[in-house]
């Protein structure tokens, strides 16, 4: 199907401006196919965004380059398993009570109302590979197929590291000795097939979560000489509260990766491990250039949390600061979204259910907590008043705006930023009275009512 029929597709009902309802949805042979991609562990640290110059990422600069990139997204949550359960549900881990890694999604967010059920449900081909929910694929049951997970036989590390868990490795061999070059070759050969129904098709690329160990030619793209440190400054966490400094647990993961003197030898492992994962997304990407549905087909792409690198003398995610909340989110959406443009409105990874079924002319159910960003795709520039809401654990948020961000923690300690100002958070204005109605106003954005932690979810 040509690109102009489909932007012709799309402007009719845009024209009819009628919701979409049982009767007036589109035939599933019109209907766009999907091509789903998460990318695990990555942060904002790609090209076109500019936050770290040291990155490697033509293949996601590639994809931007040909839609909307938001520069300012936000996951739901800063973990894997609670920002995955709810971007796949549409619903907020204040809503189903899924707050951490360890909490079984599957009691609490029905089958019906995960995403790739209900494109399924509608008429579409649902396949998948690679880690889409935490750990893989979630309820199998859920999907036409999902790929095995794929037997590797990596050849032994070159270099092996770890300090306090934050492990990485240089590898012999070549991309193939990683599960995730197996992935894509899942989602290549359902390119290359055809199909009598709209794919919505999954691709989830694991690097660059740890272990960082890829081969040792993505290593030597970023030399160990040329590593810059992320910038950080001496007394970061002394304004700010008891809770946070929990958060950062500066005496773990930063005391190991400094007292052994790693820190530099640490972000070219994550960096290595971008360039890795960003060589399988070019793949993918040339893969699906060549296949039928090239001129048919909405792209979206996310990273399900962001990662700290020592700012804030803190590793990992699991915190509610910038770098543990923000990631990418590129779409790709013929007839609707202008090529090359950046988003600069405030986000979060609840949008992304309802825009897909938006722009696949579907309803969007009543379970989704989140609203659709249509409109921003249409016109990246335009005004949008919702900030982006993340939560890490029980009565534990953060609100983000274009210009600040305002954390609570559940014992109503509280840190405010003006990013504008202090992009890297170093000053704490919480305290200052002068941002009493600041807060006040972020705070209306926070969950009214929250579902505690179900018991047999135990950390």
């Amino acid at each position: 199907m040509s690109r102009r029929f489909w932007s012709l597709l799309l402007l009719v009902g845009t024209v009819c401006a009628v919701a979409p309802t049982a009767a007036a949805q589109p035939s599933a042979s019109t209907r766009p196919n999907v091509l789903f991609i998460a990318i695990d562990d990555l942060n904002h640290w790609i090209g076109h965004l500019n936050r770290n110059p040291q990155t490697i990422t033509p293949n996601v600069d590639r994809l931007a380059s040909r839609g909307v990139s938001f520069s300012h997204a936000y996951c739901a949550a800063p973990a894997c398993n609670p920002s995955r359960a709810a971007l796949m549900s549409g619903m907020r881990p204040s809503t189903t009570g899924v707050y951490h890694n360890p909490d079984d999604y599957r009691p609490h967010i029905r089958p019906d109302q995960t995403l790739n059920s209900y494109f399924r449900d509608q008429g579409y081909l649902a396949l998948g590979a690679g880690k889409i929910y935490h750990g893989g694929g979630g309820r199998l049951e859920e999907w036409n197929d999902y790929q095995k997970r794929a037997k590797t036989s990596p050849e032994k590390p070159l270099v092996k590291k770890n300090f306090n868990g934050i492990r990485w490795a240089q590898l012999g061999g070549e991309d193939d000795s990683i599960r995730d070059y197996h992935t894509v070759s899942y989602c290549i050969e359902q390119l290359k097939a055809e199909h009598d129904q709209p794919l919505f098709l999954a691709c989830g690329i694991f690097r660059p979560h740890m272990p960082w160990a890829v081969p040792k030619k993505y290593y030597d793209m970023h030399p160990l000489k040329d590593i810059q440190l992320p910038p950080h400054i001496k007394g970061d966490l002394e304004d700010i509260p008891s809770a946070g400094v929990r958060t950062a647990k500066p005496d773990g993961d930063h005391a190991a990766i400094t007292k052994n003197g790693v820190w530099k030898e640490a972000v070219q492992a994550y960096l290595a491990s971008i360039t890795y994962a960003d060589a399988q997304l070019g793949r993918l990407l040339d893969a699906f250039d060549q296949s039928a549905i090239a001129d048919n087909t909405v792209i979206v792409l996310w990273g399900d949390h962001g990662w700290h690198l020592g700012e804030k003398q803190h590793w990992r995610k699991f915190a509610l600061w910038e770098e543990a909340t923000r990631a990418p989110l590129i779409w790709v959406a013929p007839g609707v979204t202008p090529e090359g443009a950046i988003c600069e409105r405030t986000v979060d990874f609840t949008s992304v259910y309802p825009t897909l079924c938006e722009l696949a002319g579907l309803e969007i159910p009543e379970h989704c907590d989140g609203v659709s960003i249509k409109k921003l795709l249409r016109d990246p520039k335009a005004t949008w008043d919702r900030p982006a809401l993340t939560t890490h654990g029980y009565q534990r948020h953060a609100v983000r705006s274009e210009q600040y961000r305002y954390i609570r923690y559940d014992d109503g300690s509280e840190e405010l930023y003006d990013e504008q100002r202090d992009p890297y958070e170093w000053k704490n204005l919480a305290t200052n009275p002068d941002y009493k109605d600041v807060i006040k106003e972020l705070a209306k954005w926070m969950p009214e009512t929250e579902t505690p932690p179900h018991p047999e979810n135990k950390r």
